[in-house]
């Protein structure tokens, strides 16, 4: 058992020391999971990467709401769909009206390209509608975008073969790449 799972175990069994073991364990991969998540997102962003790791960190460690981590793969699985989530929310909240959401980005240059924020909703749009149709297509989609897993540990957070994870990455992207328009 590694000291991942070992601490996310004591975690469950409701010992208070084991949260602040946890976060120094496992920082350096969330920072470079988030890391990964922002170089898509624009320049001038006002959510960092530390804040992103803090802000999905919290959520996973929730005190009031004690989790179960089935394994290490488990915890850095719901790290990826707690980062997804963060995005989302960010990027819907910049498309309200108080925040101005009615109203053109114009860029000074000939071509305008389309804003990260509308990437992301576009995707997390795509991704539930491809989750009506194949659940574990889209879970393949969370885990190696969002989390930066590879196909053998996809394969090892949701119990299937490595082969079948591949397979299920191959639809997803085509699928995705139709849906979202090329």
């Amino acid at each position: 058992m590694t000291d991942v799972t070992r601490i996310l175990s004591a975690i469950e069994q409701g010992n208070p020391d084991a949260t602040s073991q946890l976060l120094p364990l496992v920082y350096e991969e969330l920072r470079k999971l988030a890391a990964e998540k922002m170089a898509n997102e624009r320049p001038g962003q006002t959510l960092q990467a530390t804040a992103l790791v803090h802000e999905a960190y919290l959520r996973l460690v929730d005190v009031e709401r004690v989790q179960r981590w089935n394994s290490r793969g488990h915890f850095f699985a719901a790290a990826a769909e707690a980062m997804r989530r963060i995005l989302i929310e960010n990027a819907r909240g910049k498309h309200r009206l108080k925040r101005g959401g009615d109203r053109q980005r114009v860029e000074l240059a000939d071509a305008v390209a389309p804003a990260v924020e509308d990437d992301v909703i576009a995707l997390d749009e795509a991704l539930s509608q491809l989750a009506t149709e194949d659940p574990v297509a889209a879970r393949v989609v969370e885990l190696r975008h969002f989390a930066g897993l590879g196909h053998e540990d996809i394969a090892a957070v949701l119990g299937i073969t490595v082969y079948l994870a591949r397979q299920k990455w191959t639809y997803a992207r085509a699928w995705l790449r139709n849906a979202l328009g090329g």
